[in-house]
């Protein structure tokens, strides 16, 4: 279980653009909690009351050891590997706050699949997929992100240490939009690892 998940908001142009959001100068982070995680084959459960829920398909790097002030050339060194993900986002209650953790920190919003050896090179000509109910929603490519993951790592460890774990998401491509309860949504790793999860409603006792 990682001490936190670090997300980056908004580093694929298009994604920032459909959003209506301006492009970022520098990497806006925020925090997912360890709680939020769900394996592969789990049930994303959308919460009552939320409003929309959006689907979102990243990428994921795992931190193979503790380091601070890491340099931007030995960043991937502290990459163990990497996994796709689902950064859920009840967006209507993200839209209401100025910090992000409750659209983005609720139970189940942050499916993870299966970790998996990459060398930079390989890292670099990986293209990510989105489907929702066997439909392409989402197509990326690593190399249209606006900050490389090896700058993302150095940023990060100026601000926090990175403990071994970690797990930073690296933003989603354009293509997100809604979930409802039913969906069955992949994020897949063309030829390397796909995580699928079904979307259930929660059901509260008491």
């Amino acid at each position: 279980m990682p001490s936190k998940i670090i997300c980056v908001g908004r580093n694929y142009p298009a994604h920032a653009e459909e959003l209506g959001n301006d492009v970022p100068e520098e990497p806006l982070l925020f925090l997912k909690p360890p709680s939020s995680i769900i394996g592969d084959g789990d049930q994303i459960v959308i919460p009552d009351g939320v409003g929309e829920v959006h689907y979102e398909g990243e990428i994921g790097v795992r931190i193979s050891e503790s380091g601070r002030h890491i340099s931007e050339e030995n960043a991937w060194t502290f990459v163990d590997g990497i996994m796709p993900v689902n950064d859920v986002t009840a967006r209507q209650v993200q839209r209401a706050e100025n910090q992000w953790f409750k659209g983005k920190g609720f139970d189940t919003f942050c499916p993870l699949g299966d970790v998996f050896p990459s060398t930079l090179d390989e890292f670099e000509e990986l293209v990510l997929v989105t489907r929702v109910n066997g439909h392409e929603r989402q197509k990326g490519m690593v190399s249209e992100m606006i900050f490389a993951v090896p700058f993302l790592i150095a940023y990060i460890s100026r601000v926090v240490t990175l403990e071994r774990g970690d797990i930073v998401v690296t933003g989603t491509p354009a293509g997100v939009g809604n979930l409802s309860i039913g969906d069955i949504v992949e994020v897949e790793l063309i030829g390397r690892s796909i995580l699928r999860n079904s979307v259930v409603g929660e059901s509260v006792n008491g």
